[in-house]
């Protein structure tokens, strides 16, 4: 089924939304090439000028309920070059570089008794947030139905302490707080990528497309990412070929040589997150914001006492039932000390 483009979308359909919301305009790519060789696993990202954002999807085919207020107005965003990560690092990479410098994960570290107060201490045990499907449908009026805190969940235990990813190289890193992503990026002599950057690259060069494959969810019925099949949250049904975390590269990569910028894990990026960021008194008008770093301050209205960063892309458990962050522009948030079982990252790095 073909879909609207996100233009139409910004200009039509955008329900609740101004009439003079701006419209995606032309994406402009900077003309100059790579200026060295490409680092291992990584792909330049040639900078440009684009329209950041999304529209509202409510009412398209996979576009869910949810009206993204967070993602505009859309607004022009410029970018240097730079390099990323062609795929979400690893647990390959990521045992690299636990190996080379005895990192500890804060998911394998007991959670302090002053970030708890008045809790148990015999509750404070190393752990992490693992998906935990309900045996049957469930009410989608609150998260803790299917998330769960399980103690001894980490990196290498990905479901619980029984759990492994052995013979799973390939997939994804998961349960990595911020703190671990940034450490992990600093080893690697990179860094995560700003929002902005993320966005860019997710586009592909694409202006407004929903995907960064274009606006059909599935062209030619071909499965173009990792996302919930079924009925959510008790029952993946795996019709993409993985039930849950897929191993990178299964899906094809966009224009600009970059995997699962949508779907399988949500990614880290750089800036605080802020339901207000893009309603800045300078979203409002032509001005280009250039190399944008976010905001100095965390707020999310839904748990303002909480430290957040912009996570993007969505993960295995998006779906339109639910979640519909597998669109581009769309914007998530994660609490910096916490990881779980469909978080990971990628990295950037500067010529």
């Amino acid at each position: 089924m073909r879909l609207c483009t996100a233009t139409a979308l910004a200009c039509a359909l955008a329900a609740g939304c101004s009439r003079q919301e701006p419209a995606f305009r032309p994406t402009v790519i900077a003309p100059a090439g790579p200026p060295d060789a490409a680092p291992a696993g990584m792909v330049w990202i040639p900078g440009g000028e684009f329209s950041m954002g999304c529209a509202d999807p409510r009412g398209l085919p996979f576009g869910g309920n949810e009206p993204m207020v967070d993602a505009r107005p859309i607004h022009r965003v410029r970018v240097d070059g730079f390099w990323m990560d062609a795929t979400e690092v690893t647990n390959r990479q990521f045992a690299a570089f636990v190996a080379a410098t005895g990192y500890t994960t804060i998911a394998e570290r007991p959670p302090r008794a002053q970030d708890f107060p008045g809790a148990d201490p015999a509750n404070l045990v190393p752990g992490s947030i693992v998906f935990s499907p309900p045996e049957g449908p469930v009410p989608l009026d609150h998260h803790h139905r299917w998330w769960n805190y399980v103690p001894g969940a980490d990196w290498r235990h990905p479901r619980g302490p029984e759990s492994t990813i052995e013979g799973r190289d390939d997939d994804p890193v998961v349960h990595v707080a911020c703190a671990d992503a940034e450490a992990y990026a600093t080893w690697a002599g990179k860094r995560l990528p700003t929002e902005a950057e993320w966005e860019f690259a997710a586009r592909g060069g694409l202006a407004g497309a929903a995907y960064p494959w274009g606006d059909d969810f599935r062209p030619q019925d071909r499965w173009m990412a990792n996302t919930f099949q079924g009925s959510f949250p008790a029952r993946d049904l795996g019709l993409d070929g993985f039930a849950g975390i897929a191993p990178v590269k299964r899906f094809p990569a966009n224009a600009f040589g970059l995997h699962d910028m949508s779907g399988n894990v949500w990614e880290w990026c750089s800036d605080w997150y802020r339901a207000d960021t893009y309603a800045a008194p300078d979203r409002t008008t032509d001005a280009v914001a250039v190399n944008p770093q976010g905001p100095t301050s965390s707020r999310d209205p839904q748990e303002p006492n909480e430290r957040k960063r912009v996570l993007r892309g969505g993960s295995f458990l998006c779906t339109e039932q639910y979640c519909s962050r597998y669109i581009v522009g769309t914007r998530g948030k994660g609490e910096i000390s916490s990881g779980s079982s469909h978080l990971g990252f990628r990295c950037v790095k500067r010529p």
